[in-house]
């Protein structure tokens, strides 16, 4: 599924058969989640990247053949490509271990072309070898809802009472890790979303409401998966003194005026970006000790369209996925 360029829709195409270069793999795809930053390239919020892409970037599948220099990987073998797909490694950021500030970083399903495909070539660097157990489209969310979510959680894993402002794939994935670690979760969504409370209690969220309620009691932090920057000013209000604001997407829509009482207090207001590999590791590690459950609808390739649609109107239970 092809994106000729911002606003237009996807179209179904005919590409030719990726080649690898040196430290590439191929990969033949067997499942793609549709993440809510495809959304946000699909609708021209993210810089244009000045070309035409394939979207995708938590992308299951075999390895079917290896460039030359790579090592650790086989054919045959199943592995995870996620948003992060190359680095530098030479410059601060990179040096420091903060690879996901780099400056020249390309990212799947962006600047290089992802996993709304048959097939797709990726660095072998980047790529995670997935171990047996959670099916293929059940695993694809964990490449991006989850890592990024994890690097959310981890500034606030101190935290005895958690709010998540949005409920989507990225947050139950969240609330899973936030229960496993003994926090209390308070989940927040989209004011009438009754199907989405309701959902983030059956994950294990203790209370469930709309984004413009109070939660019962105050909150030690707060991750905001959805990309609304109305939330900030209400998450700031919900949290304690010394309370931490986590702002977990790639977009969000500017964040109105507020009150400096709202910030006063020690309270903190900051950003994740991107992931770094050992955030993968972590998560996948930690997937097989909770173990984390995803919960997936499938869409075939062709109905990507249909599937982006369905993300932006909160249609999707959990975390949608195509599958060739």
């Amino acid at each position: 599924m092809v994106l000729d360029g911002p606003r237009q829709p996807l179209r179904l195409g005919d590409l030719p058969l990726p080649s690898t270069g040196p430290g590439q793999i191929r990969i033949r795809v067997r499942a793609c989640g549709v993440c809510r930053t495809d959304l946000h390239l699909v609708d021209g919020e993210l810089p244009d990247p000045g070309r035409r892409v394939v979207p995708g970037h938590e992308v299951v599948g075999l390895v079917e053949e290896l460039g030359e220099g790579v090592h650790g990987l086989a054919v045959g073998q199943r592995v995870g490509v996620p948003w992060l797909g190359w680095t530098c490694g030479a410059c601060e950021a990179c040096r420091a271990g903060r690879e996901n500030l780099c400056d020249r970083a390309q990212f799947t399903g962006y600047t290089l072309d992802g996993g709304y495909a048959e097939a797709m070539v990726a660095d072998a660097r980047y790529c995670f070898p997935l171990p047996s157990g959670a099916g293929d489209a059940e695993a694809a969310p964990l490449l991006c809802a989850g890592f990024i979510g994890h690097r959310a959680w981890r500034l606030v894993r101190e935290a005895r009472r958690l709010g998540l402002y949005g409920f989507g794939a990225a947050a139950h994935i969240a609330v899973q890790v936030a229960r496993h670690a003994g926090q209390e979760v308070f989940a927040f969504t989209r004011p009438g979303d009754v199907a989405g409370q309701a959902f983030a209690r059956e994950m294990g969220a203790a209370w469930a409401g709309a984004s413009t309620e109070a939660p019962p009691e105050p909150l030690d932090a707060a991750i905001l998966f959805a990309p609304v920057g109305a939330l900030v000013p209400l998450a700031l209000g919900a949290v304690r003194k010394g309370g931490t604001v986590v702002c977990a997407g790639i977009h969000m829509s500017d964040i109105p005026a507020f009150p400096y009482a709202l910030l006063w207090g020690e309270r903190t207001v900051r950003s994740v970006a991107n992931l770094t590999r050992q955030d993968g590791e972590e998560l996948l590690a930690l997937a097989s000790r909770v173990p984390l459950h995803t919960e997936v609808e499938t869409f075939p390739l062709e109905q990507a369209g249909e599937a982006l649609e369905r993300l932006r109107t909160g249609r999707v239970r959990g975390a949608a996925v195509l599958v060739p």
